[in-house]
Parts: C-alpha cells; structure tokens; sequence
C-alpha cells in the first residue's frame, strides 16, 4: 500500500514539475489562448511583410493612374518680365536701340501626341498587368505566411510533448538514482553504479533544458510571424483530439497539381509577371514608329517701350499683342545609335525571363505536391503504428501495474512501464496532429481555407 501511495505521489509530483518547469520558461502568468485561426488571423493583419506588399500594390495603382492621365495634353503657361539696358531690341520695330525699358511676356501651350507607336496604349495595358501582379503578390505572401503559421503551430505542439516526455524520462532517472543510492548503502552496488545513474540524471536534465529552449524559441517564431511583441504570454490550442476524424489520405497527386495550377497565386503571380513582359515588348517596339503631335497656344506681351510711341497702356497692349498658333508635329526615328533595337531586345529575354520563372514555379508546386501528399500517406501510415503501440504498451502496463500492486515488481518497474505507456500516447497524439495537418496542408494547395 505504501508503494501505491508513494507513486501516485511521485506521479502528482512529476506533472507537478512538467508544469512549473513550462511556466517559469514561458513566463506564463494570465495568458491569451490563440487558436490556429486567430494565430492566422494576426499575422494577416499584422504580418509587415503583408503591409510592404499592399504598399507596391498601391505604388502600382498609382503607375497605371499616371498613365493613363498621359493621353491628355500637356498644357502649361510661362511668363517673364525684364528690364533692358544699353544695346538692345526694340520689341516694336526688331531693331537694335540704346534705351532703357521694361517688357513683359506670357504664353500658354498645349501638346497632344496624336500617335507614337501606340507606346501609351500598350504602356497602361502593361501596368494593368503589373497591378495585378502586385496584386497576386500579395496574395502570395499572405498564402506563404499562412503555411508558416500552420507549421509554427504544429512546432509548439510538439515541443510541448517533447518536454512532458523529457521531464517523465528526468523523473524516471531520479528514481533510478535514488534507487541505486538505496543499494549502494546496503552493499549491493558499487560507485561505480551510482555514477551512471548520476550520469543519466544529468542527461535527462540536460534534455528537458534542450526541450524548454525549443518550446521556447517555437513561441518566439509564432509570435514574429503575427508580428506581436516577443515579450507576450500567451498558449496556443491544441486540436480537439477526443473528436479527431481521421482526414482520407487518397489524394491524386496529379489532380491536386492540375487543379492547384488553376488558383495557386505563386503560379497566377508568375503567370501575370510573364503576360506584362510580354506587353513591354509591344512598348519597346513603339520606339521604331514616327510619332505626330499636335500643339497650340496662346501669348500676348506688353513692352514700354510702345508708350513712346503713342500705345495704349498695359491692359490695352495685352489685347492688341494677343496671338494664337496651332501646328502638327511629325518625328521620324532615323538612326539612334540602335537605342530601339537594344530596348526591343532587352524586352523579349525579359519575356523569356519570365517564362522560365513560370516554369520554374509549375515545376516546384508539382515536386511540393507530390512530396505533400507522399507526407500525408506516411503520416496515415506512422498514425496507424503509433495507434498500435500505444494501444500494446496499454495493456503491457496494465499487466505489470496489476503484478505491482501485489509486490511481484518494484516501483521502477512500474514507473518505467508508466512512462513507456506516456511516451507512446505521446507519439500517437503527435502522429494524430501530423496527420492532420498534413491534410491541411493539401487543402491549402487546393486553396480551401484552413479550419480545425
């Protein structure tokens, strides 16, 4: 009887550790509970990464706005006032005088490029793309940071078990060197014995330390991805495992690549990025045609020189010297030291670029695919396993709890079964979490939102 109570207090006092352990690592006082979605959530409306997209996002808007505000005229006014000394010419007569006076004169012209090589036309329809592409990026990014999300989740979860587990091999090893204590006292054991059991006390310390750090370090990574201060205390929720569906694991992978192709944004984004190189060829070829303007303006100018002569004042000169012109304008490109042509085939190996970087990322999201199912299959797979062994440790440690409980073993043969049946709970519920998530993981490439 005494060996029951002494386990059951040794039991209380190792998940009395386990806790007091995790809460002086992660400083946990009255915490936030984050759910995978509200962790998902943060860091879509936190995340600076996200922010410095949507601003290019917005800088790309106001490129194609600019462009599109180019196929008005240009329209600008001038004027200037002088006064001129000794040697000069007479704004009358155009003949050179030696008199002071004072002149003014103002203007506004107007230019509109009625052709020129449809440079504009193609200009706005490759910013539209650029747009979109920015656009595209951003979902990216917010898709990139989603998977990080999920996978930083999943991390904590298994550090967490990592350190119960460290912490019930640290409490076995305690007892094995109280025990052997016990034996080296009575004769039974030598020095050389009790060492060992120290060394392995030490080592068991040494993992929960390794244990607490990565769970630690785990908290820190969420926490930079929702972009909340490190300082912040807060636990993470676990998947209800009690009401755990096992997900199908009987994924095509062709047919996930094939449909991920349709709505994946890394592809949409390479995709669009190839479509406005293309565009920039048709600008660049624009430098090759004449282009025809035309221009108009209004001027007047006033002169005090015209007083001495009997003129009207400075308002009636405005009216009198008021002029307007119109004119057509045509510039033919003859040679430019093959500007055009150089700019024509910087375009097309930026097309080519582009088409090679769409490639390259049909070529990845079908090697991710492929590795992400064959994930899932394997997780299926070391799910069922795990399920198996705990279920055999279960019964190996209810045999050996009921000859402990009338003394055909000791207690550290009891703690050891215990233990065992600990760890392999704790691989089926980390098998049952890595299944899950795995399949997230699918849905994710199929572009469903992520919900536990």
């Amino acid at each position: 009887m005494k060996k029951v109570t002494a386990y059951r207090f040794f039991n209380k006092f190792s998940f009395a550790l386990c806790f007091v352990l995790l809460a002086t690592t992660l400083q946990i006082q009255a915490q936030e509970i984050i759910t995978i979605q509200a962790a998902i959530e943060k860091t879509l409306n936190n995340n600076l990464q996200i922010k410095q997209s949507e601003f290019s996002e917005s800088l790309s808007g106001e490129t194609l706005s600019q462009s599109k505000n180019l196929l008005y005229p240009n329209v600008d006014g001038n004027g200037s006032y002088g006064i001129n000394f000794g040697r000069s010419i007479d704004p009358t007569t155009n003949q050179f005088i030696q008199q002071k006076f004072s002149s003014f004169n103002g203007n506004i012209n107007a230019n509109l490029d009625l052709f020129k090589g449809f440079q504009k036309i193609n200009q706005i329809k490759q910013n539209k793309l650029l747009l979109m592409a920015d656009q595209k990026n951003t979902e990216k990014v917010k898709n990139d940071l989603t998977l990080q999300v999920i996978t930083s989740y999943l991390q904590i979860l298994y550090n967490k078990d990592f350190l119960t587990a460290a912490n019930q091999q640290l409490a076995v090893a305690k007892d094995q060197l109280s025990q052997q204590q016990q034996l080296l006292d009575v004769g039974n054991k030598t020095l050389a014995d009790l060492s060992q059991a120290k060394s392995q006390v030490a080592t068991a310390e040494l993992n929960v330390t390794n244990a607490a750090n990565a769970l630690t370090i785990s908290y820190l990574t969420l926490a930079q991805l929702m972009d909340i201060p490190s300082s912040t205390q807060y636990d993470i929720q676990a998947p209800v495992i009690a009401s755990f569906n096992k997900p199908s694991a009987k994924y095509n992978p062709e047919q996930v690549y094939q449909e991920a192709l349709n709505i994946f944004p890394d592809i949409k984004l390479a995709s669009v990025r190839a479509e406005a190189a293309k565009r920039g060829i048709q600008v660049a070829k624009g430098n090759y045609y004449p282009s025809f303007g035309f221009a108009g303006g209004l001027g007047t100018s006033y002169s005090s020189r015209q007083s001495g002569f009997g003129s009207t004042g400075f308002f009636n000169q405005f009216t009198d010297n008021f002029n307007q012109f119109v004119g057509l304008s045509l510039q033919i490109p003859i040679f430019s030291g093959f500007a055009a042509r150089s700019t024509v085939r910087r375009a097309k190996i930026s097309y080519l670029q582009s088409q090679t970087e769409e490639q390259l990322q049909k070529n990845n999201l079908n090697k991710v695919i492929y590795q992400a199912v064959a994930d899932l299959r394997a997780a299926e797979s070391r799910f069922e396993a795990t399920t198996n062994t705990f279920l055999a440790q279960k019964d190996a440690f209810y045999v050996i709890d009921q000859r402990y409980q009338v003394g055909l073993v000791n207690s550290l043969d009891q703690s050891t079964a215990q233990t065992n049946l600990n760890k392999a709970e704790i691989d089926m519920i980390q098998a049952k979490y890595d299944l899950l998530f795995r399949a997230k993981v699918i849905d994710y490439y199929l572009g469903k939102q992520i919900v536990f």
